[in-house]
């Protein structure tokens, strides 16, 4: 089979919208601000400010960072300002619903008024999927008609919330109908809103189907349109995919393809937990598969091109997106979604742009789960290709549909010397393949699949439990391995958080052995649902030939394990010299900016080029850490000049070869020219030296005072100590005394557990966040977002920057409730939490 771009047919400039979330954003922090600019979201959709539908997702909390990283629009689900789905709404008419309801529509748009030039970047969205809700034939409904029977109440409705919404914020963009699915009544909503003057200013409805639906559908749209008279007007699918597709490159990329086809923005659907950007990111500031994938979508620039697929516009086989920028001289393709093997065909080749030889590298992006955290995309091949007859054939073999693939084209034959792949010898071993002995044997599933799209992806069919307490099973997974090597082990698994089982431990505990010999200790992720993927990591040492690995639940050495696991695979790649020598992060494939240009003139450049940077010219690299600590970033340029080296907004100073710190997962390093022309080749960024000292400071060796304590319950915790009942008031906190060698910048990784969680309405799971108010010195708190960790035994670690001088510091942690936005009122349903983090241990370390 092949899938065919067309470099030659233009189908409109780059537009990026597939990368909006719904109920994506918890608060500033969660997820990071990288996290969120790395993914380029380009629009929000969430909950009222002080809705109670959900805890955070508070829409004037969440616009100013947002679009402070870039983002666009934040479109305000008014009607979130209620509980319950369907919504429920006050009053013992209609009439007296209604009412209710627009007095909380006027309170919410006079608090958008006070957020200054933000409130340009808010759209209402005054209904939501009314024929379910508020104008259905449900208990809580207006008058339990369905208005796509009788539409007159709700066409009133809508009359009066636009126009008062419009009379409160001139100017103001107003969304709808914001239907489940684009009704044919839809129609009959726009005839009349054209006659009354109320036409939204975007579009919305949601697409819970397929991607062909959403190229079907917005063609059936703009056929309304034409026919009625009105728009365009620009178009938000502001509910998209299953949790089937949520995570999974493969499955993504499709939808993806969809929407930026059809040149309008989408928010993808939330199903479980918000702050995770629909599965996109794990703890507070790393990505998984699917965030790597939007990574790659939103630095594609220029125009998008004809990309024909083997199977035009059906899911679940081979389908893809590219662009051409003419002034970078590059293409670039992302595609997947079926296995097996493949051409991918690039026609009209522009011999202007290309010449004669392109330079092709190819990336994975493989899924890694849910909950599981993915190291940047792997490097499959690089090489150089003729150019024939205007068409490069790139042949590829052995296609995963769950990952999503990335070509980029460039002109080759500058001598540029071609990089080995990142990473070799992989293999993957289903569970439901593996053999199990012993009690408590479980076949779980069958899990998602294309008939059955409200499940959960995995990689095989079924899973497989039986590692729990009292068990004693044993997992055991026959392997061939191709040579001597060092190997990483990386085992997919899940612990549903409230499990009566994992309840009493938090993560679950399992024994592996390879060939019997050499047990280990491994404890599993946790997740917020029951077949939610994460993955365990570790290496070990295999010699050419078959082993066996097992999983068991105990060990005679080691103990038994406490919770209840189930396993959905185990992954095995050879780590050797290629996988251990630094990341290669080549400049011709950075983000530009400040008149930054791609040139190819340049011999001698580690990839097909190089990037000229005048004075003030940018490149930008989005650079991942396996965990929060000290690495060697090296900035390699051709020539001479002077540059500036930013990392996660701190200024570093000169470029050269830099230690410094990166926190564990997303982080944006930024080279900015400081002479008139720079000549920017590469990043490398490898393992630090010990140039930075790390001091540790256990949370128990503070003071606390008040409610705050030290407890011995957390046996995860380190040294089985951490400070708990931090917060609920100033009073009840932790005070620290830390050492700085100089005056400067700091990281300070923070462990801390959260398994604070409010009982859900339906099927999302709520956990909240907590946050902790940081004062270093006496100086004005900072507040500090923790995302959930699914169980207060369960330890995860998030940076915060900080300012120390020279010789003795005080890190004072303290906690509130927070009020509403009024400053006035307080949440109803425990949405926000009044206590910090239980915080185990502070590490310090200077940033560079």
């Amino acid at each position: 089979m092949a899938l065919t771009i067309d470099l030659g047919t233009d189908t409109g400039p780059f537009h990026g919208g597939a990368s909006g979330t719904l109920y994506g954003l918890y608060g500033d922090g969660v997820p990071s601000r990288n996290v969120v600019e790395g993914m380029y979201v380009r629009t929000v959709a969430t909950k009222a400010q002080d809705g109670t539908q959900h805890p955070g997702a508070d829409a004037l909390d969440v616009l100013a960072p947002f679009v402070d990283c870039g983002g666009r629009d934040v479109y305000i689900y008014m009607t979130d300002i209620y509980r319950g789905f369907p919504y429920q709404w006050p009053g013992a008419t209609g009439e007296e619903r209604l009412a209710g309801f627009m007095a909380l529509v006027e309170k919410q748009v006079r608090q958008v008024l006070t957020t200054g030039a933000y409130k340009s970047h808010v759209v209402y969205v005054p209904f939501n999927e009314p024929e379910g809700n508020m104008f259905g034939t449900q208990e809580w409904s207006y008058n339990r008609i369905s208005w796509r029977t009788d539409p007159r109440h709700y066409f009133a409705a809508w009359k009066d919330a636009f126009r008062l919404i419009k009379r409160l914020h001139p100017g103001a963009r107003v969304a709808g109908p914001n239907t489940s699915i684009l009704y044919e009544e839809v129609s009959g909503f726009l005839e009349f809103a054209k006659a009354h003057d109320v036409l939204p200013d975007v579009i919305t409805w949601h697409e819970l189907s397929t991607p062909a639906a959403i190229r079907t559908n917005v063609a059936k749209y703009r056929e309304t349109e034409r026919h009625l008279g009105i728009g365009p007007l620009p178009v938000n699918i502001n509910e998209y995919a299953h949790n089937y597709h949520l995570s999974v490159p493969g499955q993504m990329v499709q939808w993806i393809s969809a929407i930026e086809e059809s040149k309008i923005d989408a928010d993808m659907a939330y199903w479980n937990i918000d702050g995770n950007l629909n599965d996109s990111a794990v703890e507070a500031n790393k990505g998984n598969g699917q965030w790597w994938l939007f990574n790659a979508y939103g630095r594609m620039t220029g125009h998008t091109v004809r990309v024909t697929a083997p199977r035009p516009n059906i899911q679940y086989t081979l389908q893809g997106v590219a662009t051409l920028d003419r002034d970078k001289r590059q293409a670039r393709a992302l595609f997947g979604g079926e296995s097996g093997d493949a051409d991918i065909v690039f026609a009209h080749v522009p011999a202007e742009l290309f010449g004669d030889t392109v330079h092709v590298r190819l990336h994975e992006i493989p899924w890694t789960g849910q909950v599981g955290a993915s190291a940047q995309p792997l490097r499959l091949q690089d090489r150089e290709l003729s150019v024939l007859e205007g068409r490069v054939t790139l042949p590829l073999t052995d296609l995963q549909e769950m990952s999503a693939y990335e070509v980029i084209l460039s002109p080759g034959g500058k001598g540029a010397a071609l990089v080995p792949p990142s990473v070799s010898r992989r293999a993957t071993y289903a569970a439901e393949n593996a053999t199990y002995t012993g009690g408590g044997y479980a076949r779980n599933g069958p899990e998602g699949s294309p008939s059955d799209v409200d499940r959960f992806a995995s990689f095989g069919t079924h899973h497989i439990g039986g590692l729990r307490t009292g068990s004693d099973g044993v997992l055991a997974f026959a392997v061939e391995i191709p040579r001597d090597g060092t190997y990483d082990l990386s085992v997919f698994a899940n612990s549903y958080n409230l499990d009566d089982l994992v309840a009493e431990q938090g993560p679950t505990n399992v024994f592996l052995r390879v060939d019997g010999t050499g047990p280990r200790e491994l404890r599993l992720p946790l997740g917020y649902k029951r077949a939610v993927w994460g993955h365990t990591d570790t290496r070990v040492r295999l010699t050419a030939g078959r082993h066996t690995l097992t999983l068991a639940a105990q060990d005679p050495d080691l103990g038994v394990t406490k919770g209840d696991a189930v396993i959905d695979r185990i992954d095995l790649a050879l780590r050797d010299e290629q996988v251990t020598a630094p990341a290669l992060y080549e400049a011709e494939y950075a983000v530009l900016g400040g008149g930054a240009q791609v040139s190819y003139a340049h011999r001698g450049a580690s990839g097909p080029g190089a990037v000229v940077l005048p004075h003030g010219g940018t490149a930008t690299f989005w650079v991942h850490a396996a965990t929060d600590g000290e690495a060697t970033v090296s900035v390699g340029q051709l020539g001479g000049g002077e540059g500036t080296l930013t990392v996660n907004g701190e200024n570093l100073g000169c470029i050269g070869r830099i230690p410094l710190f990166l926190s564990g997962g997303i982080n944006k390093l930024t080279v900015t020219a400081a002479s008139a022309l720079l000549v920017l080749d590469r990043l490398r960024v490898g393992p630090g030296s010990g140039h930075l000292k790390t001091t540790v400071y256990a949370a128990e060796e503070g003071v606390v005072t008040g409610g705050a304590k030290v407890t011995g319950a957390l046996t995860f915790a380190t040294g089985g100590k951490a400070v708990d009942g931090i917060g609920n008031g100033a009073a009840n906190a932790l005070t620290l005394s830390v050492t700085a060698a100089h005056t400067g910048r700091h990281a300070l990784p923070i462990r801390y557990s959260n398994g604070e969680q409010t009982p859900a309405t339906h099927y999302n799971p709520d956990p909240v966040c907590r946050h902790a108010d940081l004062s270093v010195n006496g100086e004005s708190p900072r507040r500090v977002l923790f995302p959930t960790t699914f169980h207060f035994n369960n330890f995860w670690h998030l940076t915060v920057p900080v300012t120390l001088r020279k010789g003795a510091n005080t890190l004072t942690f303290t906690a509130e409730e927070l009020p509403d936005f009024d400053g006035a009122g307080s949440p109803r349903f425990r949405q926000r939490s009044a206590y910090a983090p239980v915080i185990d241990q502070v590490e310090v370390t200077p940033v560079a």
